[in-house]
């Protein structure tokens, strides 16, 4: 097998790792050495994958700048989807799926090169006992266990475990993030008052290969949500991203 294949298989099959929840955030990964005898290849070609998931912010390496978004102070990682994010700040945090459907979108197919009939998911997350905090439209290709959601639901009732079930893994994103205020129906939503201002992010991420995998929407509580600018030397040693930049 040729190297660039074997560095492809080792940063592949760690990234479906980190992705799938066998190393949590800033859980570190095994050493090159031991990494070298599971996949039997070199410790220059684990450097090399592991040089890749850098790249694509699955590690954290070296030094560098990076936006992360926090909820109530803590890193959130929307690659393990938002909730599980959330849950992981200590807050209680509940999601009502408002709908789950067959669309066709033309406009961001072209955008992204994806078949226009997608399947749209939209969910509205509340604080127990407390108030809505974050609005996601998302759209996913329909594909699998994501086509068959419309009739089914989510897998326990997640997204990304739907996503994952449906075979893709997203392994770069591209995200955007503004302030924009609630339209009307945004308002009725989330139980605010329309032209309240939000943090509004707007994702898209794909697979390895490039691969469309999910464009979500959300806006976000500005009261709980914030955007943190991360500089500085993180430790050489690879670990898992406690944050993210998509």
């Amino acid at each position: 097998m040729p190297v660039s294949s074997k560095r492809r298989l080792v940063a592949d099959a760690l990234r479906d790792a980190i992705g799938t929840g066998q190393y949590g955030p800033g859980e570190r990964l095994p050493g090159e050495h031991e990494l070298a005898e599971r996949f039997s290849v070199s410790r220059g070609t684990v450097r090399a994958a592991l040089a890749d998931l850098a790249d694509d912010e699955y590690i954290a390496t070296h030094g560098g700048i990076g936006s992360v978004v926090t909820f109530d102070g803590a890193a959130l990682d929307p690659r393990a989807g938002w909730a599980r994010s959330i849950a992981g700040s200590g807050a209680e945090v509940r999601a009502v799926t408002l709908r789950i459907e067959r669309v066709v979108d033309p406009e961001l197919a072209s955008v992204v090169g994806a078949d226009p009939e997608l399947v749209a998911v939209d969910r509205v997350r509340s604080v127990v006992d407390g108030p809505a905090v974050s609005y996601e439209r998302s759209l996913v290709p329909r594909v699998g266990r994501l086509d068959r959601a419309v009739e089914d639901g989510l897998v326990d009732g997640s997204l990304s475990a739907t996503i994952a079930a449906a075979g893709l893994v997203p392994a770069r994103a591209e995200q955007w993030i503004d302030v924009r205020p609630l339209d009307e129906s945004e308002a009725l939503v989330l139980g605010r008052d329309a032209g309240t201002p939000f943090l509004h992010s707007r994702r898209v991420s794909r697979s390895a290969g490039g691969a469309f995998v999910e464009a979500v929407d959300s806006l976000l509580d500005p009261d709980r949500f914030r955007i943190h600018m991360r500089f500085g030397q993180p430790s050489a040693a690879p670990k898992t991203r406690q944050d993210t930049t998509r």
